[in-house]
């Protein structure tokens, strides 16, 4: 009988050690995310520090070309071949021609709050990533979204949006 019990013992604590060392992973891996801004390695909505343009490493819209947003109805790569410093981001195009475009008028294809998440810079009024793919243009001007989802919410009401981000944006840039 001894032994049986011995043996239940041994079961018993190798479940609590088991449990344990799930929970200890767990707890490890939770603090990881956490000093490591969790949001963005869960690819969440994570706010971002005011700057004038959203620049991931310095490059403004994930490098896609802002021109061929209005020249081609679609995002296209740029290149760092044809790179502009601009509003302190370096900004990709496809071509020397859609370079000279931008420069001549950057903000007629720069995009509506830094290319900051259109929909969060109203309805938060708070700056978060894009995706290139999150797009549209409207009275003439370039705005982003962060995902398919904030795109749609954004859709729902375009007008109020950009009247609230338009009005929202001038306080984010300051800080406040």
């Amino acid at each position: 009988m001894e032994s049986d019990r011995g043996s239940d013992r041994g079961s018993e604590m190798a479940g609590i050690t088991r449990r344990r060392v799930s929970l200890a992973a767990g707890l490890i891996v939770l603090g990881a995310l956490a000093a490591y801004g969790g949001q963005r390695l869960l690819g969440g909505f994570e706010e971002l520090a005011a700057a004038p343009v959203f620049a991931e490493d310095g490059v403004a819209l994930r490098g896609t070309d802002s021109v061929a947003y209005f020249t081609e109805g679609r995002p296209v790569a740029g290149s760092a071949a044809h790179a502009l410093d601009w509003n302190g981001a370096t900004w990709h195009f496809a071509s020397a021609e859609n370079r000279a475009a931008f420069a001549a008028e950057p903000e007629r294809y720069a995009p509506q709050y830094g290319g900051f998440c259109a929909w969060a810079v109203a309805e938060r009024g708070k700056l978060y990533s894009t995706r290139p793919e999150n797009w549209a243009i409207v009275g003439g001007k370039l705005y982003l979204n962060f995902n398919d989802d904030i795109e749609a919410r954004w859709q729902a009401d375009i007008p109020g949006f950009i009247a609230k981000g338009d009005a929202r944006w001038p306080e984010i840039l300051r800080g406040g």
